[in-house]
Parts: C-alpha cells; structure tokens; sequence
C-alpha cells in the first residue's frame, strides 16, 4: 500500500465528513464550480473514491472524483487522467477530464496531514443499462447494441496503440505475479496458488508487441459506460484501474459480462449458441475500428481465466479488510472451483452451472 509520511489511514465516511466541511468549498474554487449543484452519489461495495455529480442550469453536467485511499500514487493518477485526455483528443467516446483554473488534470489537496486527489470529469451522455432496467433503446435490435460495445472498445485499442505516456501507469505483471497471489491467497487454498501461478507463466511467453499488448481499460463493462438512447451511442469513463495489458483482456471482459443476457438458459446448447452470435457480433463492431489476430482469438479461454483471477484477487483483497470473513461462498466459491478443476469459459457450459443458481457453488472454509 503507498502511504505517504504523516498520513494515517482514512475511511470513506471521513472523508464525506471532511468534504462537506472543508473539501468542496476548495475544490470548488480550484474547478470554477460556484453556483453548482454538488450531490454525492452513493458509494458501491469497495469503492475508493468519494464521486459527485454536479449540475448547474445552462452548463454541463460534470461528475467529480475525490480519491482518498493510500494505494495510488500522484503519479498513478496524472497516469490515468493523461490517458483519458489522450483518447479524448484522438477521437475515443469517453468522459473528458476538465483542466482545473490553474490548468491542471489533476489537484493534489491536502488537510489535516490527509492527501485527497481530486479529478473533475464530463458527465456523459445517457445513462446506464441498469438504470434503464436492462431495457436497450426502442425500436433498436440489441445487437446494435452488442455491435456498438465492440467497436467503441475498437476504437479505444486502436488510439492505444499510437500512446506514449508522459506518466507511465502501471503494468499487468506489476500487480499480477506469484509473489502477490502468495501472500494474498491462503495456504489452504494451495492448488488455486499453483493454477494462477500457471496462468501468469502462460502469460508471459505471450507476445507485447504494440498490436496486442496496451493501455487498456481493464475493467470495461456497462457499469463503466453510459448509453445515449436516442443514438445507441456508447461513453466510457472510470479508468480507475487501466494498465498496461492485452487487448484481449478487455475482449475476455466483454465475453463474460455478455452471459448475463442468457444466464437463465437451462439448455446449454442453447446459451453457447447465443454467447457465439454475441461474441461475433461484439468482434465484428471491434474489428470495424482495429486489427485483432486470429492467433488472438484463439486464447480468448486464456483470458477469460484471467478476468477470473482478477476476479478472485479482487474478494481476497477485500476480505483483507474484513477480519471475519472465514469462508469461501457463492460465486468466489464458483470462480475459484472452475480454475482448479480447469473448467473453460466461466463453467457456463459445464455441468457445474446452475441457471437457477447462476455461478454460485458450495461453501468452503479457507
């Protein structure tokens, strides 16, 4: 964790706390957001920032981020927010950053020997999926839709592959690597320590070359989008966790949040069927933008094992702040049995799927 001297551990109702008194009164000064209606929106499990929307008759609507937790560095951020502006710049469909009247990306404040981040980004257009109850656009086929999540993605590989960073964000093997998944998993749990430490090893015989290996989103799905419904258009924002990865990474992602519309399926046949025609249909919008090799897309099982794992990491870093969690259950139990017993494609054409129950398996003390 970076901690900085000085500072002590700080927890999100703190920092509201510390917002409505003294942050957003100087916040609102360094971003010209007098006039503003400033509203919190409420924070998801896990979350690591402090996020507002704020809105004003006549303007647009911005959405404002307060970071506050010790595990990313000034330079992660700049990282971040330069990537942004970048694709922004070259045409990618993502929120914009908005400059700061001392024309910075970034502001760096700090009270009470807390140092809080803060970034000011474009409200985009639309709204969720969720918010619109999982219902696309009238009179528009869903593969629209499908086609549209593929080529906005395209679009955002391609820019990538044309960046050369000022402040370099992290790397997949900086976080990713057998050392990190040794201390964070249990002992008990030594054969899924032994199938991660496989994954990444296949990993790195991969090639990185510019045409496969980027700055990526690396957390791309529709809680991380909004959707014009009058054009079907797609806007991408919460680069929080992009790094320097494969492409195809952020293509695994897609394949996986794309079982959703099937889930319920009781034929298999039936959901591998769908999960083709989706999965073409989100390449075919993808490839309109960028080149992807076939030698690519034949490891696409090989990422979806590694959006599980990150998956995996991600409950067992939570359970690190949580000293009661004891168990494995639900879709960590699940996630996990399909790595150990080298079951392909999130078990959604196994036996082990349930679509009464979908990815959920057995307890398991740890």
């Amino acid at each position: 964790m970076f901690v900085r001297k000085g500072e002590v551990v700080i927890n999100y109702n703190e920092v509201v706390a510390i917002g409505d008194t003294y942050l957003l009164t100087a916040v609102s000064e360094l971003f010209g957001l007098e006039g503003y209606e400033i509203q919190r929106i409420p924070a998801h499990d896990g979350g690591r920032n402090v996020v507002y929307t704020c809105e004003k008759e006549g303007e647009g609507a911005k959405i404002l981020r307060i970071a506050f937790l010790h595990d990313r560095s000034r330079e992660d951020f700049l990282g971040e927010v330069e990537y942004i502006r970048y694709l922004f710049e070259h045409g990618g469909s993502v929120s914009d950053v908005v400059s700061s009247r001392n024309g910075n990306l970034l502001e760096e404040i700090t009270h009470n020997n807390h140092t809080f981040f803060v970034c000011l980004f474009e409200k985009a257009k639309g709204k969720m999926l969720v918010e619109n109850n999982y219902r696309y656009r009238e009179d528009a086929p869903i593969s629209e839709y499908y086609y549209n999540c593929g080529k906005v993605l395209g679009k955002l590989h391609q820019i990538s592959k044309g960046y050369t960073p000022v402040h370099r964000r992290y790397s997949f093997f900086d976080k990713f690597n057998a050392e990190y998944i040794d201390k964070l998993i249990p002992d008990s749990l030594s054969l899924l320590k032994e199938k991660l430490v496989e994954i990444l090893n296949t990993l790195k015989g991969l090639d990185k070359n510019q045409e496969t290996f980027g700055m990526i989103h690396f957390d791309y799905n529709d809680g991380n989008y909004s959707i014009d419904f009058d054009t079907g258009q797609i806007t991408v924002y919460d680069f929080d966790n992009s790094c320097f990865g494969w492409y195809m990474y952020d293509l695994a992602d897609l394949w996986t949040h794309g079982v959703g519309w099937i889930q319920f399926e009781p034929d298999d046949g039936k959901r591998k069927k769908f999960m083709e025609d989706y999965f073409n249909t989100v390449l075919a919008g993808y490839r309109s933008e960028t080149r992807i090799e076939d030698s690519m897309l034949d490891k696409l099982p090989l990422f979806i094992k590694v959006t599980l794992m990150e998956n995996i990491l991600g409950y067992f870093e939570d359970m690190q702040n949580d000293s009661e969690e004891t168990e494995c259950e639900g879709e960590l139990s699940y996630l996990i049995k399909c790595l150990e017993d080298d079951i392909p494609y999130k078990g959604f054409f196994h036996e082990i799927y349930s679509c009464e129950e979908p990815f959920e398996y057995e307890v398991r003390n740890i």
